[in-house]
Parts: C-alpha cells; structure tokens; sequence
C-alpha cells in the first residue's frame, strides 16, 4: 500500500488506516475476537496507521489495540502507528483543558495501550476557546517534552478550527470530516496544512456507511448505534453522523453515487480512493466491523486513480444534492 509521511510527526503511514470508534460505542457492539481478528487482517493488508481514543467505549478500544500490540509479532516488520485523543473526558469548556488534565489523560491512555510515549495525541473536538488558547498548546508542548508523547495534533468539526490549529508551530496533524459529501476542506484547510508541512487525517469518509450503497429507508440501526440517536445532533455535533446530511437526502444522492463505481470496486472503495486522491491528504481512517470491510477497504489504497470523468460526475453529485444542506455549516 501506498504510504505518505505525517511529516511533524516523522513517521510514514499508509494512505489507508482504521478508525476504532467501533471498537468502543457509538455503533453496534464489536467482540473481542473480532476486533482481534480486524486488526490483524488490517496490518496483512497493509494497514500501518490506527486511530483511536480514550473515550471511545471509557478506553475500550484503547486497551483492545494495546493488547494486539503487546502480542504483535517483530517478524511482521515495525508496529503500526497509533494515535489516540484526548478532551472528551472533561467538561467541554477551556477550564477542563489544563496540563494536570493532559497529564492525567495521556497517563491513562499509554497504561491501555501498554506504550511509554504515545505516537500521537490529538485535542478531540473541542470547543473553539480550545484552539484559539496559547496555554492548551504550551501544555501540549509540554507533553512532548516530558516524552508522554512523541507528537500532537487536533482533530475539528469546523474548517475555521483547522484554520486556527494551523497557524500553530507544532501542530503535527489534523483531523476532520473529509468525504464525497463533506468537501468544503478542499477549499482552504488541505492547501493550507500542504503549505505548513501538516498531516490531514481524513475521517468519517463513508458518511457513516452512506457511502457503502448498503442502506435503505427501512434500514434499522441499534440503539446504542449514534446514527439512530444522534441523528439531528442530540448527543453531538450533528457533523460526525452521516456527515449532517439528512437521511433522504443521503440515501438519494448514495443511489446515484453507486452508479459511478468503476467496474471491480465497491462504492465504499470509490469513496475512499476518491478522498487519497486529494492533495493533501495523508491518510484516510475508515472504520471496519468485520475482517471483509477491512480487506476491502484497505485494498483501496491501491486502487488507480479515478479518472478526471469521475471526479467531475462526483463533484457535480455534491453541487446538485448536497452542497446546500451542508457546505455553509462545517
């Protein structure tokens, strides 16, 4: 697979890596074996980048990764690259985001993952007093120097807090909603974060499996599923839930969307080789709840370029359908 260097961070890292939100909560309930089991098909894939957070499941994800670290073999070559994040543990306002806390947060976070520094830590989604602070980023500084972890980024829901977190020296990555229906970071963020030697790490880039073609109206979601309860933002921002395009919305522009799939891929890897074709890009984390998405979703980062046909059916897909609904919120 093709791999891109998180340049801040001095690491290479494939263009394809995996998100585990899933690993955690927020959608239907992964065992054990099989996250086992998804990790490991993941990195046989060529997988070398995985996302992760310390809320995700109270650390559940967390310790799963470190667990298959503990036990991953040097014969596979060199570990893969890990980042977690922290933030969500406090109460959302600038007072919760002290050194004390990113020392108490981050300690927590190398004990699940079983590592001495962490490759990476990001801010999750804070507020915006979070990004505009002097003092977060000097606790952030602080955190590499006591060597809790070797580099920090922040990941956003606004292109404004990319802008932000951008004009800072040390910022190594950031992370934000990047997808067929999501572009508005195109515009400034990726030319921006080019400029300034800065990693974007594209999430949620199915729409929250919209983009996969698998979903009906009838299609019925777990509870403890966010894209049956946060649907109009009740437990967050809207933003990360089917990329805040509503419903319908999705399920009619995905039907045509699935029409543009070149012959021997799947929708969800036209989606994910749609958002590595983007300058700037580092890596993509999608999510997997099986060893088969992993596979499929990792073989994207081979995939040929789409052709210039494609890319302008897709971007007139998004003007026609989407763009109003979404482009002026994010």
């Amino acid at each position: 697979m093709e791999e891109r260097l998180l340049t801040k961070a001095g690491r290479k890292v494939s263009v394809v890596g995996l998100g585990t939100w899933q690993f955690g909560d927020g959608w239907a309930h992964v065992r054990e074996h099989d996250v086992r089991a998804i990790l490991d098909a993941a990195v046989e894939a060529g997988v070398d980048f995985i996302d992760t957070a310390d809320v995700y499941g109270d650390g559940r994800s967390e310790r799963l990764i470190g667990q298959f670290l503990r036990e991953f073999r040097t014969s596979q070559g060199e570990r893969p690259t890990v980042a977690t994040k922290l933030g969500r543990r406090g109460a959302q306002e600038l007072g919760a985001f002290t050194l004390d806390n990113f020392r108490a947060w981050t300690d927590r976070s190398r004990a699940n993952l079983g590592v001495d520094t962490l490759d990476l830590v990001q801010l999750h989604t804070p507020p915006d007093a979070v990004f505009e602070s002097d003092a977060v980023f000097d606790a952030l500084d602080v955190l590499v120097d006591e060597g809790r972890t070797k580099a920090y980024g922040v990941s956003v829901e606004t292109c404004a807090q990319a802008m932000t977190a951008l004009a800072r020296p040390n910022v190594a990555s950031v992370q934000i909603i990047l997808n067929v229906f999501r572009r508005k970071p195109l515009e400034q963020v990726l030319p921006a974060a080019r400029a300034a030697g800065v990693g974007i790490i594209a999430r949620v880039p199915l729409a929250s499996g919209l983009l996969s073609g698998k979903f009906r109206r009838d299609t019925v979601f777990a509870e403890s599923d966010h894209r049956n309860y946060n649907r109009h933002g009740e437990q967050f921002d809207v933003g990360e839930t089917f990329s805040g395009v509503d419903y319908e919305t999705g399920l009619a522009a995905a039907g045509e969307f699935t029409g543009m799939v070149p012959a021997g891929a799947t929708p969800a890897q036209l989606a994910l080789r749609w958002v590595t074709q983007q300058d700037g890009v580092t890596t993509v984390i999608p999510g997997a709840t099986s060893v088969a998405q992993a596979r499929s979703n990792a073989a994207a980062g081979s995939m040929e370029p789409l052709s210039e046909d494609t890319l302008d059916r897709l971007r007139e897909l998004y003007d026609r359908r989407i763009r109003a609904q979404v482009h002026h919120l994010w």
